[in-house]
């Protein structure tokens, strides 16, 4: 006798959600990912990262390339500002797109902060104060599974996948719970080997949003 394994059917774990379709929303799966129905999904809001040097520096020492590192980073425009010119070194602060200072770093060292990781070089003609980069970290709007060792956005929970989605080879639509509903948390899929701390946080980040598990 051949044996079938049952899979989790489009919206099965829903215990209620919200009148109309408000606890639904029509997403963007990412390309390479094949999804099953309940999958606990993160949300990707940035994407490629690029620098511009500002067309007035004294300095000619360039940014290594710009890598999204440990959550956090948002798409936009963030300024790098030297702020202390030594030669052959130097300090200087960076400002996110909302304009709040996410940290400090000296030339030729690595900075680490807000969800950015690079290392700004000396060059042969030092900095001055008030040399100025611009890094973009670029906006995109897409859906993935939940990954706690994610760097884009995916990283923290934020909806349930409503129907199996394949995306193995290019990006497809979907529609995933993102607010105000209430789960089976028996029949949500989440990634292979998370850990019980990561699924706790999760669970409180969906929570957050009105996705409670039962």
């Amino acid at each position: 006798m051949t044996l079938l394994d049952e899979v989790t059917h489009a919206g099965e774990f829903i215990v209620s959600e919200a009148k109309g379709l408000r606890s639904r929303e029509a997403v963007t799966i990412a390309s390479g990912q094949n999804l099953a129905a309940g999958a606990v999904l993160g949300h990707i809001t940035c994407g490629a990262t690029s620098t511009a040097a500002d067309g007035g520096n004294t300095g000619d020492g360039a940014l290594s390339a710009v890598t999204l590192s440990g959550g956090g980073a948002m798409p936009g425009d963030y300024i790098l500002t030297i702020t202390a010119a030594e030669t052959d070194a130097g300090d200087y602060q960076v400002i996110a797109p909302d304009g709040n200072l996410i940290g400090v770093g000296s030339v030729g060292g690595e900075f680490n902060f807000g969800g950015l990781l690079f290392t700004l070089s000396d060059g042969v003609i030092d900095f001055i104060v008030g040399d100025r980069f611009t890094i973009t970290v670029a906006e995109i709007d897409q859906y993935a599974e939940h990954d706690p060792d994610g760097v884009d956005g995916r990283e923290v929970a934020a909806g349930i996948l409503f129907d199996a989605v394949d995306a193995s080879a290019a990006d497809q639509s979907g529609v995933a719970l993102v607010r105000d509903a209430e789960i089976n948390s028996n029949e949500i899929v989440w990634k292979t080997g998370i850990s019980a701390d990561a699924k706790t946080t999760g669970i409180e980040a969906m929570n957050d949003d009105g996705i409670i598990l039962r």
